[in-house]
């Protein structure tokens, strides 16, 4: 059973979203936290604000992958 070598890319593609979603959402926690012990507040609290906005981002991140993949099929 052969398979074609685009649906390899496919599933490649699909393999690395979960480290590229925690990847990123990580990146924008360690900057929220870099953020809180460098520049403290008592009201705003920037690791949370910011993995918020990582999740945000690395969401609409997988929507656009999955959507392009869906293009070129």
């Amino acid at each position: 059973m052969e398979q074609k070598p685009n649906n390899r890319n496919k599933w490649l593609a699909l393999v690395t979203i979960p480290t590229q979603m925690g990847a990123i959402i990580y990146l924008f926690y360690f900057i929220g936290s870099w953020l809180d012990e460098n520049h403290p507040s008592d009201t705003v609290y920037y690791s949370k604000i910011l993995a918020m906005l990582g999740v945000c981002i690395a969401i609409y991140n997988v929507i656009r992958q999955v959507n392009e993949l869906n293009k070129t099929e």
